[in-house]
């Protein structure tokens, strides 16, 4: 079970994580999780270079480590870089000095303020500990979670629901991953397309 959007009850209890910015301007905030891997993260990068989009990837640091080439490319398109963990830990599932080890074996592949917790999992008390450990640091949630990792979901139907919930400032994740990629693949281009024709832009996060 997941939610496409962030119920506003979520993000009261959690002020102190980033859920989207600005509603009065026309500004999409594009994130893409878990890569960078061959295939998947160069299709990213090419749909969003056709449109003219920035984005901010959350890169787990051992696919820094695995895949450096790809790494680079997208820090030469421009788009802003932030920290996923080194081995994707799920917060709430793992003692808070591994979540710290973690975070910091990812952050010296490619130093950065900018943090997504897999899933969403993040505890109150890892949240203080990344945070003292690197002051400065947002932990970045989202607005809108594109659902593109459901293997069971119709690529029609994520573009439908990606589409509907989307609005000014709003922080959307996909994921640039195998797992998602036959939805990612058809809804990206898509949405683009729909979302600059209403007259949306597409900006990098930034610190």
């Amino acid at each position: 079970m997941y939610l496409v959007k962030t119920p506003w009850l979520l993000k009261k209890l959690y002020p102190q994580l980033v859920w989207n910015y600005n509603r009065t301007q026309p500004v999409i905030y594009l994130t893409f999780d878990d890569g960078p891997i061959p295939v998947v993260t160069p299709f990213v990068l090419k749909t969003l270079k056709e449109f003219d989009a920035k984005a901010t990837f959350f890169c787990i640091g051992d696919n820094i480590k695995k895949h450096p080439d790809i790494f680079k490319q997208v820090q030469a398109d421009g788009h802003s870089i932030g920290n996923h963990t080194f081995n994707h830990l799920r917060g709430w599932k793992t003692e808070d000095h591994i979540y710290a080890e973690n975070f910091t074996k990812a952050d010296e592949q490619h130093p950065t303020l900018l943090f997504r917790p897999p899933y969403g999992r993040i505890k109150r008390s890892q949240t203080k500990q990344l945070q003292a450990l690197k002051p400065g640091l947002k932990i970045i949630m989202w607005d809108v979670l594109s659902g593109d990792f459901d293997m069971s979901l119709k690529p029609e139907d994520c573009l439908k629901g990606v589409i509907k919930h989307t609005g000014n400032g709003a922080i959307i994740v996909f994921h640039d991953s195998l797992k998602a990629f036959n939805r990612l693949e058809y809804v990206l281009p898509r949405a683009l397309a729909i979302w600059q024709k209403a007259g949306y832009t597409f900006e990098k996060l930034t610190v």
